[in-house]
């Protein structure tokens, strides 16, 4: 028997598009730092990662950046399209897929311990790799679209956000746990 949670279909399709909903809310709440602005789209990334299942944290982020790409408007600043992910922030873009495809990997192999503390260091570790694979792919793709070398690209699109992104995955973390907490579905265990 695997521990974890399991969510009805019916469950998992709405919480999914809440999760959506949110994130689309979370990207609009933007403010410009130079070329990449502030959103709260990691927030709500550690909340969907720490609090659902891999399959459905997966589906969900997947689904936003789908939507986002046939151009309806939920990418900050209200922009969608492919023209928002080839563009010079698009890699972060691509790098909440690819950190979502890893975090929801590790979480399907790296069973959810019943100590506090190991659990919240399993938590840490999917936010941590959701976050590092958004910088990585968000300065490679940066880095190429504006030509820019990787030092500078790095001062101007990571370095003023990593502690603000630091303090952002904790809160959305500590909004899923409170939510588990409240909602039986997300405590229900696998047969």
């Amino acid at each position: 028997m695997s521990q974890g949670i399991t969510m009805k279909r019916s469950e998992s399709i709405a919480f999914s598009g809440l999760s959506i909903a949110l994130l689309t809310v979370c990207s609009w709440v933007s403010i410009p730092i130079g070329p990449i602005p502030f959103t709260l789209q990691t927030m709500m990334l550690a909340f969907i990662v720490v609090l659902f299942p891999p399959r459905e944290a997966l589906m969900s982020v997947l689904g936003y950046l789908l939507i986002g790409a046939i151009g309806v408007p939920v990418f900050s600043g209200m922009t969608g399209g492919l023209a928002s992910i080839m563009g010079p922030t698009g890699g972060f873009l691509i790098g909440f897929g690819v950190g979502t495809a890893l975090a929801a990997l590790v979480a399907s192999l790296w069973k959810e311990p019943k100590d506090r503390v190991p659990r919240l260091m399993r938590e840490a570790s999917f936010a941590a790799l959701l976050l590092l694979c958004s910088y990585a792919c968000g300065l490679v793709q940066f880095m190429a679209v504006t030509g820019m070398e990787p030092l500078a690209a790095f001062a101007v699109s990571i370095a003023p956000f990593i502690v603000f992104d630091v303090a952002k995955m904790a809160i959305g973390a500590s909004f899923a746990h409170m939510l588990k907490a409240a909602l039986p579905a997300f405590r229900r265990k696998k047969a």
